[in-house]
């Protein structure tokens, strides 16, 4: 398969996640007149049972408030322990405090309730276009080459045929590095993306690296992590 055109023609995959159904149709209305593919969940928990069954999507746009279970917030620290997702909050909560929460901590850009589609349409492609598109089609497995193939959703990839397990850490390393697949991920990018609210350094980043290449590469193949001197890490694909 050639990854580097199929890039070029997948639909960017957009989850919505609110408990309230109006609100759900009117977002995926939205959506899908821009040529984005929706799925929707009506709860955090939901939303979650559906990623292990069709993979991550490209961005996620999320409520806060959604009783009786996990609030938005609560969803974005969960699903950030393993992958870089980008989030828009959209939520009738538009206190100062959790606004600025929202946007240090979780999210890409934050949207009060009442909205309008149109301009929520203009922010996720703004979003997109920040992050950039994910190297590969997102799906339960994620293929790389006939040799590997990563499981995000299970924190896991399969080498071989053999189920190898990843910490949170390098589940979520491995995730930015293929959301660029093909160019340089700068080091103090990678470190901001990893420990957003404390401070990192490059020796934390290089004991999580080492342990990454262990599980995925073989020395006797070319790496699939190239590091660049002084930028920054490349994740290529062997073919």
């Amino acid at each position: 398969m050639d990854f580097a055109t199929d890039v070029q023609v997948q639909q960017h995959k957009i989850l919505v996640i609110d408990d309230n159904v109006y609100t759900l149709r009117l977002v995926q209305h939205a959506l899908e007149q821009g040529n984005y593919q929706v799925v929707t969940a009506t709860s955090g928990e939901k939303a979650f049972e559906l990623i292990a069954q069709i993979g991550l999507p490209h961005l996620a746009i999320v409520d806060y408030h959604m009783p009786p279970g996990m609030s938005g917030f609560e969803f974005c620290r969960t699903i950030h322990q393993f992958c870089d997702l980008p989030i828009i909050m959209l939520t009738a909560v538009n206190s100062e405090e959790s606004v600025i929460e929202g946007l240090e901590k979780y999210a890409e850009d934050y949207i009060v309730k009442p909205f309008n589609p149109g301009e929520l349409a203009a922010r996720v492609q703004r979003v997109l276009r920040r992050i950039g598109d994910f190297a590969y089609t997102l799906a339960a497995i994620t293929q790389v080459d006939e040799r590997l193939l990563v499981d995000f959703p299970k924190r896991q990839v399969i080498v071989n045929g053999e189920v190898v397990s990843l910490t949170p850490t390098e589940t979520k390393l491995l995730y930015i590095l293929m959301r660029s697949a093909g160019k340089t991920v700068t080091t103090d990018f990678i470190l901001r993306r990893l420990w957003p609210l404390e401070p990192a350094y490059e020796d934390r980043l290089h004991v999580h690296m080492h342990r990454l290449r262990r599980k995925i590469e073989d020395k006797s193949l070319p790496p699939y992590i190239v590091s660049e001197r002084g930028q920054g890490y490349t994740f290529q694909t062997i073919m």
